[in-house]
């Protein structure tokens, strides 16, 4: 009996040994293949931190007016006799647009002539006559102011009857008739818009922080969207007060657009374009990474060499395998090893896609500018910039 138990005693030490060794002998070896096995490389797209010129600028939102820009209405009620413009034409100033019937007032206009011809030939007889020296003082005066009268009656009547006509007040682009001829017009009816759509104005507002950069006649640049910038302008007025409520300064530009693009009441962007400056470190925002800790980006630097132990393992392989002629000039054209650095930035200022790097970076690195997403520091990577999001933009800048 005790020898059974024994043999059954040492029998469940074998196996609880073997099981504990097997479990040992796992672990090692898992351990061992995640040690050894090789880190597959992430395909990167880089760009190079060099001094470049910095244009820096103001850029915000603003609304489009036309430079010169009216509703037309008359002075005079009246019925519509003729209208003389069409939708969306160019008119000039001075031209006539609406004709209101002015029958009666041509009437009193020539009569009003008639009384002052008559009159001017009286005063022109008692002129004559007081040469003579038969005529009194008294009566060339009553003739003087009776001419005098009939002459100011007849400007008022002309004054009268131009009041029956709209006229341009400038050059510019008319809107669409908002009245039909035989209608009747009261002083004040909206006749249609007038606008001069060659010079526009945009209105648009600044951080009072920025108030000390805006200067008259600075460039400003315009466009519907911020990567389409292709309205040019200057600064014209720079309002001397701060709202007090948004903290803002409201200023003014003058905008060309002589194929007529822009429309007033049209939102735009705007970028106030300040003083150039040479020599600043400046780098795609895609390359930089915003985090709780701070900015960072991700730098591309040579791979260290790997230890003595898993170097001498490749020559071992390389006798052992049949030599190949044409594998060894495809493994020495073979690109280096390289890897990324995750590197804390200061940041500056940011314009047109690209920010200013104060501290952190110099000139010569490399950074990645796109596939982030899949690194961590020490991090195996290829360059591939045939694919760049930046490339575009950078043509445009190179443009500019």
């Amino acid at each position: 009996m005790i020898k059974r138990l024994i043999i059954a005693l040492v029998l469940l030490v074998v196996v609880c040994g073997g099981i504990v060794g097997f479990n040992i002998f796992r672990d090692n070896a898992i351990q061992q293949f995640f040690a050894n096995m090789p880190v597959a490389s992430v395909t990167v797209a880089t760009a190079k931190v060099e001094p470049a010129p910095w244009t820096p600028g103001i850029e915000t939102i603003g609304t489009v007016n036309a430079s010169q820009g009216v509703d037309l209405t008359v002075e005079q009620a009246g019925i519509i006799k003729d209208i003389n413009f069409a939708a969306n034409q160019r008119v000039k100033q001075g031209d006539v647009l609406i004709q209101l019937d002015d029958t009666v007032q041509q009437a009193d206009l020539a009569a009003s002539k008639t009384q002052a011809a008559l009159d001017q030939q009286s005063l022109d007889r008692a002129i004559e006559l007081q040469r003579r020296g038969v005529g009194s003082e008294v009566a060339l005066d009553a003739a003087r102011a009776t001419a005098s009268t009939s002459a100011s009656q007849v400007q008022k009547l002309q004054a009268v009857l131009d009041q029956k006509q709209l006229r341009a007040p400038f050059n510019g682009t008319i809107g669409i008739p908002k009245v039909d001829d035989g209608q009747y017009l009261a002083p004040g009816t909206i006749v249609a818009t007038l606008q001069d759509l060659d010079t526009m104005r945009a209105d648009f507002s600044v951080p009072e922080q920025q108030l000390g950069s805006l200067k008259m006649g600075q460039p400003v640049a315009f466009g519907v969207t911020a990567d389409d910038m292709a309205f040019k302008g200057s600064v014209v007025g720079i309002d001397p007060k701060v709202d007090p409520q948004s903290r803002l300064v409201s200023v003014r530009a003058e905008i060309t657009n002589p194929e007529g693009k822009l429309s007033p009441g049209q939102f735009v962007r705007v970028r106030v374009e300040l003083p150039r400056e040479d020599g600043v470190l400046a780098v795609p925002q895609t390359a930089l990474t915003t985090s709780l800790y701070g900015d960072y980006v991700y730098v591309v630097r040579p791979a260290e060499a790997k230890p003595a132990a898993e170097g001498a393992a490749a020559p071992a392989a390389a006798a052992a395998a049949p030599a190949d002629a044409s594998a060894a000039p495809a493994e020495a054209k073979a690109e280096p090893a390289l890897t990324v650095a995750q590197v804390f930035v200061k940041v500056g200022r940011r314009s047109e896609g690209r920010v200013e790097i104060i501290e952190g970076v110099k000139a010569g690195d490399e950074l990645v500018i796109a596939g982030q997403n899949r690194l961590t520091n020490g991090t195996p990577v290829k360059v591939d910039n045939t694919v760049s999001p930046v490339t575009s933009a950078d043509a445009k800048a190179a443009a500019k």
